[in-house]
């Protein structure tokens, strides 16, 4: 049977079934989103997805709440939000619908899981507390979703759900955004693989363009490369490569004497011609050409190699 009705809890919103809600509307964009906790509405039926609300979770019947005891837990007991049930049943369907080739859709799903979804999930769920995020816990995600409520005094019967359809597409544009990375991080893969062979033992990886490379020279063990270069428009980029995510620690910095000098002040420090700009924390450098940024960038291997001595 034709789906005609999503259904969730009407009243405050968060984070999990508003992120649900764009799942569901994206793979069942004629059925309705309601907002209701109404006894018939809330009961399955084989027209309707039930999520957030209704004291149950069963796939086969279409609902997918997680407030009732027992909660449904993830194989490794960690709990689910409404989001990991509907993302478990449906994501794959979701990336099918987002484009993502059918060899991906996988991997993808996986990482989606692990890197957005799971964190919503315990969050809602209490089994994350959000001080972890330090002074930058109202910055999460759930935090700046929960933001677009309206405020306690908005005298509108309708405040909440002009609220939830608004925010909508906000959190629309984040799963969407998520995903496009990780997909391009995808197709990214065999193209530096494809460059790091050809750069051998060389300490500098030239790419075609700018793209993701830190996870293809991690699982391809290039800990010798230091640094990449690509062109950006009409100039070319040379840049650090940070050791993880979770620092600004490079593998190797910039020349000190480069750092915050552009054009004939940068020609001069570095010697040479065409150098543009070096920004101040030195992870950085552009120049007008490839041989420009070559050269500067086989001057910041060697005084790499000089330091590390």
């Amino acid at each position: 049977m034709t789906i005609t009705n999503l259904v969730t809890h009407s009243g405050g919103f968060h984070a999990d079934e508003l992120l649900s809600s764009v799942i569901l509307t994206q793979l069942f964009p004629d059925a309705k989103l309601v907002r209701t906790r109404d006894r018939d509405m809330i009961t399955p039926g084989a027209d309707k997805i039930i999520y957030d609300v209704g004291g149950d979770f069963d796939a086969d019947a279409q609902i997918f709440d997680h407030h009732q005891r027992p909660s449904p837990l993830r194989e490794d007991e960690q709990p689910y939000s409404s989001f990991g049930l509907i993302w478990a049943h449906y994501g794959r369907d979701y990336l099918a619908a987002m484009n993502v080739p059918e060899d991906d859709i996988d991997a993808i799903h996986t990482t989606f899981d692990t890197k957005f979804v799971l964190p919503i999930d315990l969050l809602d769920n209490g089994a994350m507390e959000p001080s972890v995020a330090g002074p930058l816990s109202v910055m999460t995600l759930p935090s700046l979703l929960g933001s677009l409520k309206p405020v306690f005094d908005d005298p509108s019967p309708t405040a909440d759900d002009d609220a939830f359809f608004a925010a909508m597409p906000i959190a629309r544009r984040f799963i969407e955004a998520f995903i496009a990375n990780v997909a391009a991080k995808a197709r990214a893969q065999s193209m530096v693989e494809a460059a790091i062979e050809a750069a051998g033992t060389s300490a500098i990886l030239e790419l075609p363009m700018g793209m993701p490379y830190r996870s293809a020279l991690i699982k391809a063990e290039a800990d010798h490369i230091l640094f990449v270069v690509n062109p950006r428009g009409d100039d070319w980029t040379l840049n650090g490569i940070k050791l993880s995510h979770d620092t600004f620690d490079q593998r190797a910095d910039l020349p000190a004497a480069w750092a915050g000098l552009t054009d004939a002040a940068l020609e001069e420090a570095s010697g040479v011609k065409g150098a543009k700009f070096c920004h101040n924390a030195r992870f950085i450098a552009v120049a007008n050409s490839r041989d420009a940024i070559l050269e500067m960038a086989e001057i910041a291997v060697k005084e790499a190699a000089l330091t590390a001595e």
